[in-house]
Parts: structure tokens; sequence; C-alpha cells
């Protein structure tokens, strides 16, 4: 297929044209077709519940290349053994079977937004009235100097949950008595703030138990980070003295590594690591740029239905987003594929739309039965997804309360797995 610019670069026409509601053009092949790519916690949820709810009207195809999704959350509870990989990994068949989902497993490759396109790796064309793009994260090049995915497998990221969270957790294990876990943070913005803390807490809790004399180095390029006083006060009840932080006024953010040595330099100090877990700063996922629908690393939305402000006819959810005052997080993905859901039913079969209203919520586990949260909800603005109000655990808090903090946390896992998987 031949892509012309447009397929790379957004215009300014597009960008005019996503100020009102598109025509559809289901005129001439029947029902209207909505394609979605990402099969995670924003494109699962987009494709069951335009399909759900449309009662079949709505042709849905959703794209994803692997047949067992793991959800990145939670993962960091499979490294400490809170959870098995079974537990968090789950398939497309009832979305397929209970929903009439299209479920294709392979990669997009190619959007021709003027023929309104994808093309997939495969060699398969799909036609769409509507694309939802929910691909969640790729890296940055260069992003930590001397690393790139190439070096996953001696430095892994474990940012995409799978086969690099089984890696990690194998390296964990094999360290040295007395060895040096270290982690690179990533700046912002990135997935889930507080995901790379609650993981070194993981691997304090690992280390506790199996290596009780390594250590773990955090390089942190971000002055400040989600949750900062909870985990700090967690970990020095549950791991004193394993845990040190450096951040950006102590080098932090001078560091390179070299993964065919093992090593890290920091501010130009060489240090030998037994483990390292590289966290690059990210961007939106590769099709996002592709389609032309991002502005720089992100792509920008219309707050009250994510609308792509550059093409009309494209939606995107989750981590690949410029979303206003909402964080990365699969909760924030699922809450914003409820109100694309519910925009293009209405675009496509004159359904009614309500005013969009969003929330986040984000569990960590410090250590056992040691639960936090912070959470928010949020309405659309003319400018942005704004924050209306929030709230966050409190310091000093007794243990049942965390107990049940962390109980809770189990329950809202297990309502958004069916949420996005049926």
């Amino acid at each position: 297929m031949k892509l012309n610019r447009r397929t790379f670069v957004g215009t300014g026409m597009a960008a005019a044209a996503s100020l009102s509601a598109p025509s559809v053009h289901a005129a001439g092949h029947g029902k209207p077709r909505v394609v979605v790519i990402g099969g995670g916690a924003g494109g699962a949820t987009a494709a069951r519940y335009i399909a759900k709810d449309s009662d079949g009207a709505i042709d849905v195809t959703l794209v994803e290349p692997t047949r067992t999704y793991y959800t990145c959350f939670f993962s960091n509870l499979y490294l400490a053994g809170f959870r098995t990989l079974e537990s968090i990994a789950h398939s497309y068949g009832t979305l397929a079977a209970d929903y009439g989902i299209n479920v294709v497993h392979d990669w997009a490759v190619g959007v021709d937004r003027d023929a309104q396109t994808v093309t997939l790796a495969g060699g398969d064309t799909l036609h769409y009235d509507r694309l939802v793009l929910s691909p969640g994260i790729d890296f940055v090049d260069g992003a930590v100097p001397g690393w790139d995915v190439t070096a996953q497998n001696a430095m892994p990221h474990a940012y995409k949950a799978g086969s690099q969270s089984e890696l990690l957790k194998r390296q964990i294990e094999s360290m040295p008595e007395g060895g040096l876990f270290a982690m690179i943070a990533p700046p912002n913005p990135y997935r889930c703030p507080p995901g790379p803390y609650e993981r070194v807490s993981m691997v304090g809790h690992m280390l506790k138990d199996m290596n009780p004399t390594a250590k773990i180095l955090i390089l942190d390029p971000k002055p400040a980070f989600s949750k900062q006083g909870l985990f700090e006060e967690g970990w020095a009840k549950h791991y004193p003295g394993m845990i040190e932080r450096i951040g950006p006024d102590f080098g932090g953010a001078d560091v390179s590594v070299d993964p065919e040595a093992m090593t890290i330099t920091v501010d130009g100090e060489v240090t030998n690591v037994d483990v390292c877990n590289v966290i690059p700063a990210m961007k939106a996922g590769r099709i996002v740029e592709i389609a032309g629908v991002n502005d720089g690393n992100w792509a920008p939305i219309e707050p009250s239905s994510m609308r792509s402000t550059i093409d009309a006819n494209i939606y995107v959810l989750g981590d690949s987003t410029s979303a206003g005052d909402m964080p990365k997080s699969g909760f924030s993905a699922n809450s914003q594929a409820k109100v694309a859901a519910m925009t293009i039913r209405g675009e496509l079969t004159d359904s009614r739309v309500f005013p969009a209203k969003f929330s986040n919520t984000c569990w960590s586990l410090i250590g056992t039965d040691d639960g936090v949260k912070v959470g928010a909800s949020y309405e659309a603005t003319e400018e942005k997804i704004a924050k209306v109000d929030g709230f966050i655990s409190q310091t000093g808090e007794d243990e049942e309360l965390r107990r049940r903090t962390y109980e809770e946390s189990i329950g809202w896992y297990e309502g958004i797995a069916s949420d996005m998987f049926g």
C-alpha cells in the first residue's frame, strides 16, 4: 500500500476537522466499522464497550499481536511472589465469543488516514470509520546512554509485562550474596508514576528473605516522585539500610550503562552491578507516530471525547496520550476508553452521549499487607482533563488500614480485568 504524507504528518485541515463530529462513511458497506489497535486496559475496554453497548450495530475489530496479555499493573507483585504470572495473564477468547469482536493477532504497521485503512504486518488491510489507538508506550531512543532495546536481555526494563518480568525475577534470584541491584528510573512523564518505586519495594521484599546483605541503588533524574513519603517510610520500616536513592543533585540525571561489562557510570564514577533494571524515558506507542497523530512524544486529544486533535476519525487512549492532569495508568486508560466508546457509539448509532467523567486510582504494595493508594476524579474542560478532587494514603497509618487497602487493590484488579476482557 502506498502511504501518502498524511500517514505521517497531521495537517491543519485535519486539526480543524476535529472541531466537529465527522460524517460516517458506512454507506455501501453495511455496518459502521471500528478498528481498535492495542489490547490492553484502553483498547480491550473500548472494543468491549463499543461492541456490547451497540448491540451488534457496529463491526468491531481488535488488533493485538499477543495472544496472551500480561497486565503491567500487579506485575511487580509477581516479582515478589504475591502473584503468579498466570494470575496477571489474560486471553481474548471471551471478547471474541461473547461480544462478537473480530480479534486479529497481528502487528499494525501502517495507517492511511485519507483512505481510512490500517495495514497489518501479515499483509491484510482493514477499513475503518473510526480508529482507536491504544498501543501503550515505547521507549525514547538514546534516553539512557549505552542502552537500547537490544540490551533488554542483559539489562531488562520489565515495563512491558510478561517475558521481561520473568527475566528480571530470575536475575534477582541469581544475584550473588551481598550483590547490588540498580534501577535507573525514568523522567516524567511515564507509565504508572509509582511503578518504579513499588518495584523497588518488591525487590526489597525478595532480597530481605533470600539475600539480606544485598543492596538496592536507585538512580533517579527526578527531584521527587509519586508517593515518596509513603515509600520512604515503608523502606525504612521493612528494608532498613538496604535502599539508597541518588537524585539529580548528586548524579541521578547523569547516568550511562555498559550492558556487556554490567557497569553503570554515575556522574563519571563507574560501578559494577549484578542486576540493572533500566526504565528509559517513554513515548507513545509506535503506531501513534505512524498514524501521524502525535505532537512530540505524545498524542494530543480533545478532553471531552479522547478524539485526536489532528484527525477527527481517530481516538487515542491511555499511556500514549497527553491527558492533562490524568496520570498514565491502567485505570486511567480503562476510564478514558469508556468515554471514547460512548462518543463513538453516539456518532455511529445516534445513541445518547453523556458528559465525560474520568477517574483513576493507583495502588502500590510496599511490604506484606502494607498497601497504599493515590487517586482522583477528573472532568473535561476546554483546555484539558482537569483534576476535580483526589486522595492519598497518609504516612503513619495503622497496619489494619494498610491491610484493607491491599485487599481493596486485589478486588479492584479482579474488577478491571473483568471489565477489560469480559
